[in-house]
């Protein structure tokens, strides 16, 4: 079940969903929207010839930052970059949310995620963003605007494992700005 405006608020009150900084006209009907931090990570290309899921990926990107909300970042046609939401959000244990992109932004080509669009309950961070342009013109990207929309579920019973469970080998918890991908932590250490 999906959780209307109503519960989002009422979550809020109660502490069950942490969601800050938060305007109060970014509640929506059944979500609430989020909204582009200053930081963007991108890919040097130069950097290596390919892609390796078993390696780090720290020295294939760099940190850009934004200024301030009047120098956007211009996102070229078929280019993908993280980002990361400014708000920071945390998710009690019988709680799932989705992430999605804004339809305005979407008909123009801008998506906000290629497959991480799920939160599992327990999660506590800034959400990194995948970034992608799969229009033919450049896209500019503003710090502070609305990026995307958080929505919320509740599950049929509380989770009995929370993402950041030392069982879990969680990734991602805590990240407070974009972050590279550590699929390399799926394998095992590489034998010499």
């Amino acid at each position: 079940m999906v959780l209307s405006d109503r519960s989002i608020k009422e979550a809020l009150h109660e502490g069950r969903i942490v969601l800050r900084p938060l305007d109060p006209a970014d509640i929506q009907p059944a979500s609430v929207d989020l909204h582009l931090d200053r930081k963007v990570l991108v890919f040097s290309n130069s950097r290596q010839p390919y892609i390796d899921v078993k390696e780090s990926m720290e020295q294939l990107t760099e940190m850009v930052e934004m200024p301030d909300e009047n120098h956007p970042f211009i996102l070229h046609p078929g280019e993908f970059v993280l980002g990361s939401t400014m708000e920071h959000i945390e998710l009690p244990d019988d709680l799932v949310a989705r992430l999605e992109g804004k339809s305005s932004l979407g008909r123009i080509g801008l998506v906000i995620h290629s497959t991480a669009g799920f939160v599992d309950p327990g999660w506590k961070g800034n959400l990194t963003l995948e970034l992608s342009n799969l229009a033919r013109l450049p896209i500019t990207l503003y710090y502070g605007m609305k990026i995307g929309q958080i929505s919320f579920l509740r599950l049929t019973t509380p989770a009995e494992r929370l993402y950041g469970s030392e069982s879990l080998g969680s990734k991602y918890q805590g990240q407070t700005e974009p972050t590279a991908s550590r699929s390399h932590r799926d394998f095992p250490p590489a034998s010499n």
